[in-house]
């Protein structure tokens, strides 16, 4: 059994806090080749979670702790629907189904949510990624 509790919250964003991405998995899964994924994904202000969908997947976030925005778009890069995640406030996860365009944008220092979606791990390039000029 693996217990999530602030030691391992403090860890994983400790890890992101130092790393180039600003944001670090812990993974549950014990391969990127599972049917099913389950991690926390520590975010740090100033990471880019680049607008991405999967076309064959739906993902849920749930927000443990701290600020963090996410953000639905149409194919033309029209944001669709924005919220803030943010456990103190009640608002705690999204579950964004299979195709839609998301991001994921940290608020707060050592914001970290438990995310699940479906296996096996394929890279954005391949999935997709909404290439937008900002």
């Amino acid at each position: 059994m693996k217990i999530i509790d602030d030691t391992l919250l403090d860890e994983v964003s400790a890890q992101a806090k130092v790393s180039p991405r600003l944001r670090m998995n812990y993974n549950f899964h014990q391969s990127l080749d599972d049917k099913c994924h389950r991690f926390l994904n520590a975010v740090e202000p100033g990471t880019k979670v680049e607008i991405h969908r999967h076309p064959t997947k739906d993902e849920s976030f749930v927000l443990l702790r701290g600020r963090v925005r996410v953000n639905t778009y149409n194919d033309d890069g029209t944001e669709i629907e924005s919220v803030v995640l943010c456990p103190e406030e009640g608002l705690y996860g999204v579950d964004i189904p299979k195709n839609v365009w998301h991001n994921v944008e940290s608020l707060e220092s050592g914001s970290v949510f438990f995310e699940c979606k479906e296996g096996p791990f394929v890279p954005h390039e391949e999935e997709g990624v909404l290439h937008l000029q900002r």
